[in-house]
């Protein structure tokens, strides 16, 4: 069923259960800003120098500073270490190359990551990420809702203590403050799930950016499908002005009766191709046609108990799509099925699948994580049915399991181009793992860690996680939204 919060009032300090909608007090008035975490870094030396804080000595300061506030340097591990009343969380610089927060609006519970024509494997800095998101904001003022379309440019490398000079830092130097822009498009209802699409310029013209679209599942039932590509290149021509027109979508898709959180463009169909999946457990598929229209199948595709939490096109076989429902279960599915029944129906879990994730690497690995906190690795070759009763439920055993998490798996999703590492946001956390890392007890007992997965790379504190995406063409970003905004970072260790 629906994972919204039975109560809209309650305070963004309190851990959501996945899917559950995170309400900002009050707006601010800007449509989004940078917060800097480490604003006194940036201050010249010169500059605290010359301020002499209270003209004291410099020791003489510190010592006194040391014993008003202590600050402990172990490694916080969610649901086995706890904060103290007075206790907060601050993230290791030296264990992160990139961290820039961003603060909407409102929240937002999904985005996507747009391809750019920078470049791939791009590792130099500043960087740039585009992307697109959608508000969700507070009842009485749901009209206020919108489409924001991202460019988040100049994010720094991050600033290291004791950093030595070299010739390859020269490049990153002076490079001043983060530069956020927006675009935004009015929706008029909270955004459950919102994924882009890029087709080729359909006149040919390899020199023109390619198309991107956006489709947007909505509180009120309704899928809406944008153009976004004017916004997109308004960022980099000046005094680009969008005409009202600009905003209006393409299509509006009324075919649910209930509101829904699965939505997936497939990888293979150039044009566009478009899942859907609501609360009620149904499916539907919509395509594209070469004149630009957009056509509903009117046959659903049923056998899921409840909510269908996500869609995934396969990436390999166009006609295959995979879907996680909160009835526990994974099923796989062919489009040409004139029976409109799942070719491979599997039990997963005792709770709610919430998300799930198709590696792009290694096609038969599927990951799913589910709402008691576990996540897990599938085989999909040993997804085979009964010869008996084919169309019977089927309970293998997933490759891997992790049951770190103590509180619901928000969002999963393979790294784009290591088939052996995920990210996993759950509560108020984004974890990296990697499946190819193994340490016998021995080595684990000297790292002190006898009692966490040797897979598990690194944790992120974020608030209330839910939903995030690696940046494909930065290896190793990871962007994220929360109830506190959003987050994007890069670790030392992926």
């Amino acid at each position: 069923m629906s994972k919204r919060s039975a109560d809209a009032t309650q305070e963004q300090s309190v851990s959501l259960k996945a899917g559950e909608r995170p309400v900002a007090d009050a707006p601010p008035d800007e449509v989004g800003e940078f917060e800097d975490e480490f604003e006194d870094e940036f201050e010249s030396e010169d500059e605290v120098l010359e301020a002499g804080v209270d003209g004291r000595p410099d020791a003489e300061r510190e010592e006194e500073e040391k014993d008003a506030m202590e600050v402990d340097q172990q490694t916080f591990i969610p649901g086995r270490t706890k904060l103290d009343t007075n206790e907060v969380l601050s993230p290791d610089p030296s264990t992160y190359d990139m961290l820039h927060t961003l603060s909407t609006p409102w929240p937002c519970l999904s985005f996507d990551i747009v391809k750019d024509s920078l470049g791939d494997n791009r590792k130099t800095y500043p960087a740039t990420v585009y992307s697109v998101t959608g508000t969700q904001a507070e009842g009485s003022r749901a009209k206020e809702n919108e489409l924001l379309v991202f460019k988040m440019s100049g994010l720094s490398k991050m600033e290291k203590e004791n950093a030595e000079d070299s010739e390859s830092d020269s490049d990153d130097e002076d490079m001043g403050e983060p530069i956020l822009e927006s675009k935004a498009i009015p929706l008029g209802s909270t955004t459950n799930r919102i994924r882009c699409h890029q087709t080729p310029s359909q006149s040919g013209d390899y020199s023109k950016p390619p198309q991107t679209i956006t489709a947007t599942m909505l509180e009120n039932a309704q899928v809406v499908i944008h153009d976004v590509t004017p916004h997109l290149t308004s960022f980099d021509i000046p005094g680009t002005v969008l005409p009202p027109s600009a905003s209006k979508p393409l299509s509006t898709l009324r075919m649910h009766k209930s509101e829904g959180y699965a939505l997936d463009w497939s990888p293979l169909h150039p044009l566009g191709k478009l899942l859907t999946g609501d609360n009620d457990g149904l499916i539907y598929v919509t395509t594209r046609t070469e004149g630009g229209g957009w056509v509903t199948d009117t046959r659903p595709f049923t056998g899921h108990t409840s909510s269908v939490e996500e869609l995934q096109w396969s990436p390999n076989e166009k006609n295959v799509f995979a879907s996680a429902s909160s009835d526990g279960s994974v099923k796989v599915w062919d489009v040409r099925s004139k029976s409109r029944k799942p070719a491979v129906d599997v039990k997963v879990s005792n709770t709610d699948v919430n998300v799930m994730s198709w590696s792009n690497q290694t096609f038969h690995l599927l990951a799913t994580g589910a709402d008691d906190g576990q996540w897990a690795v599938w085989d999909l070759r040993h997804w085979k049915p009964t010869s008996a009763t084919p169309s019977s439920q089927i309970s293998p055993s997933p490759v891997a399991s992790f049951d770190f998490h103590r509180e619901p798996v928000t969002s999963i999703e393979w790294h784009p181009t290591d088939d052996s590492v995920v990210a996993v946001g759950s509560a108020d956390t984004v974890t990296l793992w990697d499946l190819a890392v193994e340490l016998d007890d021995e080595e684990s007992k000297a790292a002190g860690m006898a009692d966490l997965p040797p897979q598990l790379l690194f944790v992120h504190y974020m608030e209330s996680v839910k939903e995030l995406h690696w940046q494909a063409q930065m290896p190793g970003t990871v962007m994220a939204t929360g109830s506190g905004g959003f987050g994007v970072f890069k670790t030392i260790s992926v």
